[in-house]
């Protein structure tokens, strides 16, 4: 009784969740530093230019779905007037964290949902949380040169479906409070959502809750919390709940800095140990240089390497590294990578290749003994991070990542636009007359 009474608790009078989510956000990047890209058919390559990411409306208009082959309809680009660019990672990555600092600035809480996604926990009246989230919406248009959308809620899951509204009408001008919207828009729109639409659900769960006659958002707000509880499991139980208002999935404030991924497919396979040393040390001084910008360390990393999985017997080989201290120091994450090499077998054509730092938290809250341990080796990572702070990521590297050459396994991005915001030589130009 008491599990029941906690979770039909009415939700705290004047707070709400806005769902912030930047509108096709890789195309809007490119098109923030080249007005030319507006109101063109624009598509975003993923690695060595290979398949469709992400889709400008008007690429969505010409019926190009995602994950096309880009050689597939590469050769009718030109007719349809179709642009094709490479993932400018570097871009994406920026912008994604000029976004969310300037969310975090405007609500009592911020979590990072994904690269162009956050949830911002605001205070006040129905009134004043739809002012907020309009000037936010303009903000981050005039500061940063992106559109977003923006859906408020009493709940997470209900933000998501205000999100979606806002984002689908243009009544909206691109921000919607569910609580602005009447209870028979409100039923219609829950009617209209096929049940598997609603996020948290997925394809398994909806499977199972349309067998049992719960083939909507609206059949799923109206199910039974318990039984769902006794069919499913909790978590879907708090999606029912947050259906109907009542909030049971908290802000994780953390959940943007779990672990850091540097793994990309390989332009021709590393079938050397030499090679996927190379690959590895590149890839963990990656990982470094990305926790000294969020001024994280990290507990534990995982490398590994795998042969494509079209070949005919697919090969993968992983190893994990526990760390004494937490450390960002790419001395040491490049020898905790390389505890893979004795697994690779030479002459195997390894086509991905990844490092996984895990187990992050913020600097300065490592062991106070540890300070005794201090080697010349420890303080390469700090000096290396200030020479790339000043003059560029590419100027300085250990290994293989000092080579500006690059490899013959290395990403192809042949539609590359420049990386406005992080190289000193690809910095926008503006020319008063």
């Amino acid at each position: 009784m008491s599990e029941q009474a906690d979770y039909s608790a009415t939700p705290p009078a004047g707070s709400c969740f806005a769902l912030v989510d930047v509108n096709n956000f890789y195309v809007s990047a490119e098109r923030a530093f080249d007005p030319s890209l507006e109101n063109q058919p624009v598509v975003i390559l993923s690695n060595n230019d290979g398949c469709v990411i992400t889709r400008s409306a008007e690429a969505k208009n010409l019926g190009i779905p995602m994950g096309s082959p880009w050689f597939k309809i590469s050769a009718q680009a030109e007719q349809w007037g179709l642009i094709g660019l490479s993932s400018n990672y570097e871009l994406y990555g920026d912008l994604s964290a000029r976004v969310m600092e300037y969310l975090s600035r405007h609500g009592k809480a911020t979590e990072v949902y994904s690269i162009d996604e956050a949830f911002v926990a605001l205070a006040g009246t129905t009134r004043e949380q739809l002012a907020q989230g309009r000037a936010i919406r303009v903000g981050v248009r005039q500061n940063i040169g992106l559109p977003v959308c923006v859906g408020l809620a009493p709940t997470k899951t209900l933000a998501k479906l205000a999100n979606q509204w806002a984002k689908n009408n243009q009544h909206f001008q691109g921000v919607c409070h569910w609580d602005s919207i009447s209870d028979a828009d409100q039923e219609r729109l829950l009617r209209r959502l096929p049940v598997q639409k609603v996020w948290g659900v997925g394809q398994r769960n909806s499977a199972k809750l349309n067998g049992m006659g719960i083939e909507t958002a609206w059949d799923l707000q109206c199910a039974d919390p318990l039984l769902i509880r006794k069919r499913f499991s909790v978590v879907l139980m708090r999606t029912a709940l947050e259906l109907r208002g009542t909030p049971c999935i908290v802000l994780d404030e953390t959940r943007g800095n779990s672990q850091i991924l540097f793994s990309r497919s390989l332009t021709t396979p590393a079938a050397t140990v030499r090679e996927v040393g190379q690959v590895l040390s590149v890839y963990a001084q990656g990982a470094a240089a990305r926790l000294a910008r969020k001024k994280l360390v990290t507990g534990s990393l995982h490398a590994f390497a795998r042969t494509s999985s079209f070949s005919g017997e697919p090969t993968a080989h992983s190893v994990d590294v526990t760390f004494p201290s937490p450390t960002s120091d790419p001395l040491e994450l490049i020898r905790a990578a390389q505890q893979l090499l004795p697994h690779i077998t030479e002459g195997t054509p390894y086509m991905r290749v990844g490092v996984t730092v895990r187990d992050l938290v913020p600097a300065g809250n490592q062991e106070t003994l540890m300070d005794f341990l201090d080697t010349p080796d420890r303080l390469l990572g700090p000096i290396m991070d200030g020479i790339a702070d000043r003059f560029g990521r590419n100027t300085i590297g250990l290994g293989h990542g000092g080579l500006k050459s690059g490899s013959q396994w290395a990403t192809k991005r042949g539609k590359l636009t420049p990386r406005y915001t992080t190289e000193w030589d690809d910095l926008p130009v503006v020319k008063a007359r």
